[in-house]
């Protein structure tokens, strides 16, 4: 194992590996796993490459924030690369891309801006370019500049001829989105391994490059609108719906175009984990459907290599898991009830023969502190709670953004834990309400209930009517459904 200064060090260096039951029995079909990046994705890579090469251009000034148009892997490699070197970082990005890429971005530091989906990806390329030029923000121009490609130039493409130098490589495949990969893979290949085809892979109803017809521009060189090929499709990361500059000047070096439906990419990309045991994302799905089609047509013998942009962890809110549950299936119901232990369905055990449950009583100490908790005029809204209570939280969450300021008394924290303190308040809460379960909220001293109780006081507006009484300010324009802060397994309806 080796130790590293900083995690930017670990980027590049991703396996090249051999896939078994998917591949094609005449030929030898391998895959480059991206995910193994530090932040899951091929452009880890892009992120680092542009970053340093405007550091060493002097156009990225210490502190100056970097914002970029991105579907998601962009953005989160630069939120990696931005926490370590300290740039902010702001990302525009269409609102159909999924959740979690945002998530992501967010926890690394970024601010993300969300561009209208039906403006596609030139709405949110614009929208960064506007955010540049109005503060003064560097902008990272993954579609157009020269370090995406040339980083792929001096680590992809270098990694993939060591991996190959005894094997050889008669088709390198991949899909495109800013052309980075593209461009500065298959330009070295070309150079030093001449015999390896280039096979680009596009969805089969948004083809762009194969389509022949260029991408219009402005008189800056931008694209002027969406490509008129452009429809819609699965494969995110893949073609945006303008022909990008690095792609476009990739042309030269592309042999083969390969159209790739959107059901297999998802059909791929299942069967890399089921079959292969690599969870990759749909756009890796795509590319191997790409290489399918290539296999189904090489020689035997021949070597293919598949590259596998991302992980299928950025897409655990799309369409790729629609048949995926979180819930038990019949047959797992079935594998819980083939034995007697800790099965949902079965009742508790009874008490072993002359085991009492343990009873807490309060004290007057913990009598004391409750009634003097509930009866704070300077904090009338006391929420007494579990740290890790899915209900509390959903309280929290609902209070937070209705901008209602109020007291957790947290019952499992540690400044609870001596002496079994927060017990003891919990049995003098059960005197007071008569309730075993948490949370229990007061206003003003009066016991409103726990979540749900808070939820529907809030829907019939009695709850608000207390907070007015109570003289607590709350967002009085606060129209959300209290009960979509619930976790999805706890949501009722």
């Amino acid at each position: 194992m080796a130790t590293y200064d900083d995690i930017l060090q670990t980027i590049g260096r991703t396996p090249v590996v051999r896939l078994h039951r998917l591949a094609p029995e005449h030929v030898e079909l391998y895959v480059k796993v991206e995910a193994f990046n530090p932040m899951g994705s091929v452009k880890d890579r892009l992120a680092i490459g542009v970053i340093e090469d405007a550091e060493r251009r002097g156009d990225l000034k210490p502190g100056q924030t970097v914002v970029e148009a991105t579907s998601g892997n962009t953005g989160i490699g630069l939120a990696m690369v931005c926490a370590r070197k300290g740039y902010p970082l702001v990302v525009t990005m269409a609102e159909n891309f999924s959740v979690e890429r945002r998530k992501m971005m967010r926890f690394l530091g970024a601010k993300v801006v969300l561009t209208p989906a039906a403006q596609k990806g030139s709405g949110m390329l614009a929208k960064a370019r506007e955010l540049a030029e109005t503060h003064g923000w560097f902008l990272a121009r993954q579609f157009e500049n020269e370090a995406n490609a040339d980083i792929h130039s001096t680590t992809t493409a270098p990694e993939i001829l060591a991996d190959f130098a005894d094997l050889g490589l008669d088709y390198w495949v991949t899909g495109f989105g800013t052309g980075g990969t593209l461009k500065g893979v298959a330009r070295v290949l070309k150079e030093h391994s001449p015999s390896t085809q280039i096979v680009v892979c596009e969805p089969d109803n948004s083809g762009l490059l194969g389509s022949g017809i260029p991408q219009a521009r402005d008189e800056a060189g931008q694209p002027a609108g969406s490509h008129p090929n452009f429809r819609p499709h699965l494969m995110q990361g893949w073609s945006p719906d303008f022909i990008a500059r690095l792609a476009e000047e990739a042309a030269d070096y592309i042999d083969m175009t390969v159209p790739v439906a959107g059901d297999d990419a998802l059909r791929c990309s299942r069967q890399l984990a089921l079959q292969e045991g690599i969870f990759a994302g749909i756009s890796g799905g795509a590319t191997l459907a790409g290489g399918l089609q290539v296999a189904a047509q090489a020689e035997p013998g021949a070597t293919i290599l598949c590259m596998l942009p991302d992980t299928g962890e950025r897409y655990l809110s799309t369409t790729l898991f629609d048949d995926v549950s979180a819930d038990m299936s019949e047959e797992e119901l079935d594998i819980s009830r083939s034995t007697p232990l800790a099965r949902f369905d079965a009742p508790p055990p009874p008490p072993k023969d002359g085991e009492k449950p343990k009873v807490v009583e309060p004290t007057p100490a913990a009598e004391a502190e409750v009634e003097e908790l509930i009866a704070d005029t300077a904090q009338p809204v006391v929420m007494f709670a579990l740290e890790w209570c899915e209900f509390c939280w959903s309280v929290r969450k609902m209070f937070a953004a209705a901008g209602i300021d109020y007291r957790s008394v947290d019952l499992d924290s540690v400044a609870y834990q001596a002496g079994n303190r927060g017990g003891q308040i919990r049995a003098v809460l059960k005197g007071h309400t008569g309730w075993d379960t948490i949370p229990q909220i007061f206003i003003g001293g009066e016991f409103i209930g726990g979540c749900t109780d808070a939820f529907d006081a809030w829907k019939d507006e009695s709850l608000q009517e207390l907070l007015k009484k109570n003289d607590v300010e709350f967002d009085q324009g606060f129209a959300r459904d209290p009960y979509s802060f619930l976790p999805a397994w706890l949501h009722p309806r």
